[in-house]
């Protein structure tokens, strides 16, 4: 009996992976007939179909390696009659700040208004986190820049690697500021300016509790990037804050494919600025959660309904397999390889990639990084057995 069908396809390449997923052993012979358009199995007196997506037409006639394995089902290459349609990925978060544009920040656990109606005169990206050690390795004299400042007035929005600056000014929508907790859950009693210079303070949804950033301590950012006024300076998470134009509508999407999406942009963006696919992703409280490793980002993946070994379990991500519309269903996607570090796991390969300047750190909320692992971890038993592993790594999809 045929559970559904799984489609790898490599733009890159023009080829794909075609996978029919088995509920039970057949118990006569199976047929499969392929299609430019269409997958047909047939086995004893019944036969499944599924149709595939318009812009998706295979080349019947290249089909090679058909095999069975016990508990995956039929594989079998090909590749495509035509190229298909590229990416067609939404706009990032990056370009959908504009200046002198009004925008709604919202948090996207809960549809809270975070900031009403604000207009930057200037969105500027930041300089990369190791912006300092280049700035040594060039000049001949002491840094020029050691003693500049980076102050994000009222009007200007600073973009990060996984975050965004500004300045909250008079904001009335501005989030409630909860003291800091140490490691051991007590709470400090420190002033706010002890706070601002030694530590952040997580700034949390006043509806829904989620952390949607932090306020941002001197020294930090003294690390990163040229010293700030941090009076009123907060860092939003770009996996929290959905940022829509004042004269739309609030639209709420599912937190699993946020998640996925904001992540996978940030991967691809990364991996073709700085030619690096292997990333820690850290939480807030400096901890390593996962190590990533990318390894394409040119994926369409094509999942019938019944093709995940997932299907059916309640979970808090189960929009993740579901098609969007149909009973096959197209995404684009980026394929990761991933190492989860939680409770020391992995801890010596964590201890090399923090190490290794070839890896590149990310910084998220902790609540979203255990997120994103299960995500990862559902994606990963989704999948076929024979294709959940790559040496000694687990694989994954994002779909974006």
């Amino acid at each position: 009996m045929v559970a559904g069908l799984l489609l790898e396809i490599r733009r890159g390449t023009q080829s794909a992976l075609l996978v029919i997923r088995e509920a039970d052993p057949p118990s006569s012979p199976v047929d499969v007939s392929v299609a430019a358009d269409r997958v047909e199995v047939k086995s004893g007196g019944s036969c499944k179909a599924a149709t595939l997506p318009p812009e998706i037409r295979l080349a019947p006639s290249s089909c090679r390696g058909l095999r069975r394995l016990p508990g995956d089902g039929l594989h079998l290459r090909m590749c495509l009659s035509r190229p298909p349609p590229g990416a067609d990925l939404v706009s990032t978060w990056r370009e959908s700040l504009k200046p002198q544009k009004n925008y709604v920040f919202y948090c996207q656990s809960c549809g809270d208004i975070i900031v009403k109606d604000r207009k930057f005169l200037r969105v500027l990206p930041l300089p990369s986190e190791n912006w300092s050690a280049l700035v040594e390795e060039w000049c001949c004299h002491p840094n020029p820049f050691a003693r500049s400042t980076l102050h994000p007035q009222y009007g200007d929005c600073f973009l990060g690697e996984t975050f965004f600056l500004m300045n909250s000014g008079s904001e009335s929508h501005v989030p409630e500021f909860p003291m800091c907790c140490s490691e051991t859950g007590r709470h400090t009693s420190q002033s706010r300016s002890n706070l601002k210079s030694k530590e952040n303070t997580r700034v949390v949804c006043k509806r829904c509790k989620t952390m949607l950033g932090e306020t941002v301590s001197s020294e930090q950012m003294r690390l990163l990037l040229p010293p700030l006024d941090l009076e009123n300076t907060i860092k939003y998470y770009v996996t929290e804050v959905i940022i829509q134009p004042s004269d739309g509508s609030f639209s709420p999407k599912p937190r699993s494919q946020f998640i996925q999406s904001m992540v996978a942009q940030c991967l691809v963006e990364l991996s073709s600025a700085k030619s690096t696919f292997r990333f820690t992703l850290k939480g807030d409280n400096g901890k390593i959660f996962i190590l990533i490793w990318l390894l394409n980002s040119d994926t369409l993946l094509v999942e019938s309904s019944g093709s995940s070994s997932s299907h059916g379990v309640s979970t808090p991500f189960g929009d993740i397999f579901m098609p969007s519309s149909g009973p096959v269903g197209a995404w684009n996607a980026v394929k990761v390889l991933y190492q989860p570090c939680i409770k020391s796991r992995n801890k010596e390969l964590a201890d090399a990639w923090e190490n290794d300047i070839g890896v590149h750190p990310l910084k998220f909320p902790s609540e979203t990084c255990l997120e994103l692992l299960l995500i990862l971890g559902l994606s990963t038993t989704s999948l076929p057995p024979s294709l959940r592993h790559m040496n000694s790594f687990q694989v994954a999809f994002l779909k974006m």
